[in-house]
């Protein structure tokens, strides 16, 4: 099994901390997203959109990063990273979506440089469009947890599942953008309890060995 991964790439974080999680410790495949090496014909040729994550296990090459998730959850059943009723796996997968699909794509990398070098957009006008955005997604996530019922110690429940995996980066990525974090208290208590959990400490950028 072989990860292509980037340290700073909250998508390749999602699945380093499901790997750490099921105790899985694949080959590590460092691709530079700054120096575009997700651009060569080589990297080109296992993932044609150029992005990261990129799992290789046997013949099988998977991207996008939830698929490979639950291609994990599916091949390594302890534990589970989604709950046991349809119901509960909607729910969770509802707020895993709600970050992958409503808050990060539009924030990533790929996004950001489009506007600066191709719209022209100025720095301050790139900060806005983040924030603005992150906060969309963050405050909604925020009330919605706040009153559900079904909201534990983590984002569902009492154990980390994809909603917790798909959360804890994408927090990373607005704190590295000097976001202000104080709306979303029960965000934040969430983001500790997972903290201190090595499968999710042992995944953060600072800790992979490219960071150094």
């Amino acid at each position: 099994m072989k990860l292509y991964n980037y340290f700073r790439s909250s998508a390749a974080y999602r699945v380093r901390i499901a790997l750490n999680l099921k105790g899985l410790k694949p080959e590590n495949v460092f691709i530079h997203l700054r120096k575009n090496e997700q651009r060569t014909p080589d990297y080109l040729k296992l993932n044609p959109l150029g992005l990261i994550p990129t799992l290789v296990d046997g013949d099988e090459i998977i991207t996008q990063s939830l698929a490979i998730i639950e291609y994990l959850d599916e091949m390594h059943a302890a534990p589970p990273l989604l709950p046991a009723t349809p119901q509960e796996r909607a729910c969770v997968r509802s707020i895993a979506l709600t970050i992958a699909c409503d808050i990060h794509p539009i924030d990533n990398l790929r996004v950001l440089n489009y506007l600066t070098g191709v719209l022209k957009v100025s720095e301050q006008q790139k900060v806005e469009w983040y924030a603005h955005w992150v906060h969309e997604g963050l405050i909604a996530l925020e009330t919605r947890l706040a009153s559900d019922p079904r909201t534990g110690r983590f984002c569902h429940g009492e154990t980390p599942t994809l909603a917790d995996i798909c959360l804890i980066p994408q927090l990373a990525n607005a704190r590295r953008a000097s976001m202000d974090l104080a709306p979303y208290p029960t965000l934040l208590r969430i983001e500790e309890v997972c903290s201190a959990l090595p499968a999710f400490a042992d995944a953060a950028p600072a800790k992979q060995p490219e960071a150094a």
